[in-house]
């Protein structure tokens, strides 16, 4: 594997498992795993990972990567199965009222869950509107409460288990 994917592995990694709120720290993470690299170089690699910066509960910011399809063609280390482990991480609840869904999820995960139901491109999902730790949800007319359910389960496997 060449330098550059080793890095963006290891940053990947670093992203995934803690909450890391800067750049400087992100470096130092970084470093501590023997890679040596610019803040530019850094900033070009969160970029091309489409990182965001997200509020936690405790009031401070971390980095997170939008999905695993992304992160999969930016990169191509990635496996797209990791999708529905990303999304179901931060979900609590569903609940229905007519033709919408209100998803709950962790702080900072509404935006994430949303793009991944969005990129299902399901013919039973209208679209998404992101909070921080809500997704409202769209259900095209006709579309049962039990169908809309199955269709999110399938990057949201827990839901299935409420």
């Amino acid at each position: 594997m060449s330098r550059k994917n080793d890095r963006i592995e290891t940053l990947i990694e670093i992203i995934k498992n803690n909450n890391v709120g800067s750049q400087d720290e992100m470096l130092r993470m970084l470093e501590g795993k023997g890679i040596f690299v610019t803040q530019a170089t850094l900033s070009r690699d969160l970029k091309m990972l489409k990182t965001t910066k997200v509020p936690l509960d405790h009031g401070s910011y971390a980095y997170m990567l939008p999905d695993a399809s992304t992160v999969k063609h930016a990169s191509g280390i990635r496996k797209s199965s990791d999708i529905s482990h990303h999304a179901g991480n931060g979900f609590i609840s569903l609940e229905f009222s007519g033709n919408l869904a209100v998803l709950l999820t962790r702080n900072g995960y509404a935006s994430g869950i949303a793009y991944d139901i969005d990129m299902l491109n399901a013919p039973e999902i209208a679209g998404t509107i992101a909070g921080a730790n809500t997704v409202f949800i769209a259900l095209r007319e006709g579309v049962t409460h039990e169908r809309a359910t199955e269709v999110l389960s399938m990057i949201i496997p827990v839901i299935n288990h409420q």
